[in-house]
């Protein structure tokens, strides 16, 4: 890939999110319910800390935790593939002088070599077996100490990995974690409280997550507002290029 390529951004490997872009407006309520103790952002403080730095949200959506980003880092962009959630999140943080949202791609990432402290990917489609050129697109515009962190959900994590598993019986959440392993990642298990404002909000939720019947048996299941829903947070840091001392 040229680096023509990767400055216009192109989204031509895009994979389109089967959630946020049918149902902006839903995911919004799933991400307001999510983590509502913020743990993973507590163990991200501590494995990419991004106080002070430069920030990469990869695949940002509307842009949901980019001010919450920006409350400590130096500067804070967004990438996202998709148009209109470009749009919201240029919306959503139009009051921060510090944040950026520009079109692009995993693959192709519109920002210069050694440009960012941490890139942050949370649930991406782009990442797991076969995300090479990701990784590697990440990997460039990190600068030496910088951090790739990417969240993903925890498939052996009761009740929401066991519905996962029911509408993706080929999806080996072992596989997964031996591929990141083999790439040199990191890894730390969350495990996390969502929290609902209404039984409707709940089943609006499931209904984007799942196929229909998986849905009625997650809703059936989770008799009142809250669930529990495991992550796992896999960081590659870049080599500082120091050498040390002996002795």
């Amino acid at each position: 890939m040229s680096r023509a390529d990767r400055s216009r951004g192109s989204a031509r490997g895009t994979i389109p999110s089967p959630n946020i872009w049918h149902w902006p407006d839903i995911y919004e309520v799933e991400n307001r319910a999510q983590d509502v103790d913020g743990v993973v952002f507590g163990v991200l403080a501590e494995v990419a800390d991004w106080r002070d730095r430069d920030v990469l949200d990869l695949g940002c959506g509307a842009g949901f935790h980019l001010p919450l980003f920006a409350e400590a880092a130096r500067s804070v962009v967004g990438v996202e593939p998709h148009p209109p959630l470009v749009a919201a999140a240029r919306r959503r943080t139009a009051g921060h002088a510090a944040v950026s949202v520009v079109e692009g791609s995993a693959d192709a990432l519109p920002l210069p070599d050694d440009s960012v402290d941490v890139v942050h990917a949370r649930t991406a489609y782009f990442f797991g077996p076969g995300c090479g050129p990701g990784i590697l697109e990440a990997m460039r515009v990190l600068r030496p100490g910088g951090v790739l962190a990417i969240v993903d959900l925890d498939a052996t994590v009761a009740p929401y990995g066991g519905w996962m598993r029911a509408d993706l019986p080929h999806y080996d959440p072992v596989a997964v974690e031996a591929f990141f392993d083999a790439q040199g990642f990191a890894m730390r298990r969350v495990r996390t409280r969502w929290e609902f404002e209404g039984r409707d909000a709940l089943r609006a939720v499931l209904g984007i997550e799942f196929t229909a019947r998986t849905a009625a048996r997650a809703f059936a299941e989770t008799p009142g507002l809250g669930l529990e829903v495991g992550y796992r947070i896999h960081t590659r840091a870049v080599s500082s290029g120091l050498i040390l001392p002996s002795g």
